[in-house]
């Protein structure tokens, strides 16, 4: 399971960003989300809850922000909208589709006390 090796880096981010600030525990973290991240929201949230134990973050709120796939596609040279791989153009039906944005991950934002 990679999401729970994604959530002990997110909880690393997390502690380092505490330790630099002097500050007691967070709140909340926001998690930018691609839609190509090959990760499930509800993976990372169980496994975020687990990983937090007995950490700064214990208790603190992970609010997910999903963001689209978007690819270029060959044919038609649109930039399109898309919910996973293997997809076609939905503006031509082509399979030739480079993807261009959704695969990341990032630590948005954290709310501190």
């Amino acid at each position: 399971m990679h999401e729970m090796a994604i959530c002990l880096g997110i909880i690393q981010i997390v502690e380092e960003t505490v330790r630099e600030r002097s500050s007691p525990r967070v709140r909340s973290v926001c998690l930018e989300m691609g839609a190509l991240s090959d990760a499930a929201p509800e993976a990372i949230r169980f496994c975020f809850a687990a990983t937090a134990r007995r950490t700064v973050a214990e208790g603190a709120a992970l609010n997910i922000v999903e963001r689209p796939g978007v690819a270029w596609c060959m044919s038609c040279s649109k930039s399109v909208e898309i919910a996973r791989r293997g997809e076609c153009c939905p503006c031509c039906g082509s399979y030739q589709l480079q993807v261009i944005a959704g695969e990341q991950m990032r630590v948005k934002e954290l709310e501190i006390e």
